[in-house]
């Protein structure tokens, strides 16, 4: 299994980023996948969830209304569209099945900030 994300970075209160994460190593079509997220001395928080077939999502209450995870099942790829972005969102956004496999990626560090 092999996770890769990509497309942090730092905004500013009110922006908006795109992340993205390429995987290989498993039948990504038959998984759940969902985004999570980790900052110093907190555990891992699941941010949101995309059902295998597209079609249902589900949200973290922090989350809800502003962020929207999507996949491409042919691409093998996740993403997270993340609007309205405030500080509390800033953290490593990590991807990974639902349940999550034991490997994971590297994350990408978003930072919201002014």
């Amino acid at each position: 299994v092999q996770l890769v994300e990509s497309g942090g970075g730092l905004v500013q209160p009110g922006g908006s980023l795109t992340l993205s994460c390429a995987t290989s190593g498993f039948t990504f079509s038959r998984y759940d996948m969902s985004w999570y997220r980790q900052t110093p001395g907190k555990e891992r928080e699941l941010v949101a969830r995309v059902f295998s077939g597209g079609a249902r999502n589900r949200y973290a209450d922090s989350v809800q209304g502003r962020f929207t995870i999507s996949r491409d099942n042919i691409k093998n790829t996740v993403y997270l569209q993340m609007n309205s972005l405030k500080p509390e969102d800033t953290a490593v956004y990590y991807c990974n099945a639902y349940p999550t496999f034991d490997s994971w990626g590297q994350g990408t560090q978003v930072t919201v900030s002014s």
